[in-house]
Formats: C-alpha cells, structure tokens, sequence
C-alpha cells in the first residue's frame, strides 16, 4: 500500500500516527458527535477520544480504541489538539465514502506536535491524496463529574426501541420528560408538543430491555434541542446505555459497531432543564 512507503525519518518526526485499512470505522464515528465544528482530539495508549461540546449543557465523546487502527503509534502519554471537524469529515470522505463491496479509502494520520497540521494521507485504487488540517490548541473540556458512584438509575436498551420510541413521539416538544422508578412506569419518555402530550412506556421486563436498575423514582426534563444531536449515535449503534445520577443529569452510551464489527462508544452528557414543572 503506497501509504506505508513514507521514509523512515518522515515518520520519526510524527509524535503520532494512527492508520486504517478503512477510512469509514473513523468516519462515521465522527458523524456521531458532529453537531458543532470544533473537537478536541486527546490520543493516550489506549486510542482516540474525541470531544464535541455546546453552550456547556451537552458534552459528547467518541471512544476509538487504539486497537481499531491498524497502526497505532503514541511518542508521549497524552497528546491534545483541537480540529475543524467539519473540515476533517470533508476530508475523510474525500473520495465519495465508498460504499462499494471491497472498495475503501486507507487512511494514514499523523500529528508532529504543538503548531503543526494535523495531516491526512488517503488513498483509494492507487490515488493518493495528502490534507493539511490546521491545529488549535484544545480548550479544557468541561468536566460533568458523572462518575458511577453517584448514578442512581441505569437501563440499557436495544437501539432499535428508543428509535420506535422517538418516531412516536412528538418532537416538536421543547423537551423530553425522563421518569425512571423502580415501580410503574419503570422506563417513561414523555413529550409535550403541538399534539398534546404524548408517552411512551418500557416494562421492566420488556425483551428490549437488556438491563433495568432503578434505586429511586426520577421524573427530569431535558431540552430536546440538546438531546437531537445524539440521533446520530442512536442511528449507529445496537445498544443504548441511559443512566441518571443524583443531580438528574443524563449519560446516554451508544454501543456502535465498525465495517469491520468492532465495537466503539459514543457518550453524551446533558443538564437537565432548569425549568421543570410538574404536570
């Protein structure tokens, strides 16, 4: 493959260097979280996390495990930057994303350091073409300090229910209503649109639901504005993980699967509305 024939020195320069056979396993992941321009890349031995915020209610986080890529190679124990993301979409799909059976864009990324493009090589059917992203230094995202201690209710579904589920509501609501007990309704998602208000229940023991651990009834609002984004990942993905903690703020974790079936997370956080009132 002409990608890996750059000199050996060319390559001693990169402080890192993530390649793949298929260019769409990063892609699409990206489209996920992609409902702001700017994201903020951190690259550990572990792989890739990717960052995408807005006006610090809604936090989402792509997971690429260093073991997707087909080359993996960190100089240093944390490496940050900030890119366009909507440019380096541009760019991945550069080719068109193929969809055609054994046809993929390789993808070779590679980062020298502080002040440096992030560079793109991406061949398809012996064409190579070379894509200088400019880099920023990454701001601090925020920290939402959800960790698992403090969680209080925990469901893990099939995708396929929540998508049912967010067909039949009505999305012209301001926001979506989150009850979760340990008692009837178990799992509710409520909206209040044009229509009137409109419910959508899941029983605890519903072949959809992979898991239910309730501790305490929680009844939160969160804007749908907010919420919309994460429709992406929803779309991706086969399981959902919805937890809640103390506070009312909400994790959803989509279980995604690559071209090539490897599994990768995308994770949204969001505040919960300020303005709840009961109905």
């Amino acid at each position: 493959m002409p990608l890996s024939t750059q000199s050996q020195s060319e390559s001693d320069e990169y402080i890192l260097v993530a390649s793949l056979d298929n260019a769409r396993n990063l892609s699409n992941i990206l489209k996920a979280i992609s409902f702001k321009d700017h994201a903020i890349f951190n690259a550990t031995q572990n792989g890739l996390k990717v960052t995408v915020e807005d006006s610090k209610c809604l936090q989402a986080n792509a997971f690429i495990q260093a073991d997707i890529f087909q080359e993996f190679t960190i100089r240093q124990d944390v490496i940050g930057f900030q890119v366009n993301l909507t440019v380096l979409l541009d760019c991945l799909t550069i080719f068109g994303g193929s969809t055609v059976p054994g046809v993929s864009t390789a993808l070779r990324m590679c980062y020298i350091g502080y002040g440096y493009p992030l560079t793109l090589f991406l061949e398809e059917a012996g064409v190579v073409t070379v894509c200088k992203i400019n880099t920023q230094e990454p701001e601090e995202p925020l920290d939402f300090d959800f960790c698992s201690t403090n969680v209080t209710n925990k469901v893990i579904l099939q995708s396929d229910s929540l998508k049912e589920a967010f067909s039949e509501l009505d999305m012209t609501s301001e926001v979506l209503q989150l009850t979760m007990s340990p008692s009837h309704p178990y799992f509710r998602l409520s909206t209040f649109g044009n229509s009137g208000n409109a419910h959508y229940d899941y029983p605890k023991d519903s072949d959809m639901m992979e898991l239910f651990q309730c501790t305490k009834t929680q009844k939160n609002r969160y804007k749908m504005s907010l919420l919309k984004p994460s429709t992406k990942a929803l779309g991706l993905s086969c399981k959902v993980s919805v937890r809640t903690d103390s506070r009312g703020f909400l994790s959803l974790q989509y279980l995604v699967r690559n071209d090539d079936g490897q599994i990768c997370f995308v994770e949204y956080y969001c505040c919960p509305d300020e303005e709840v009132d009961e109905e």
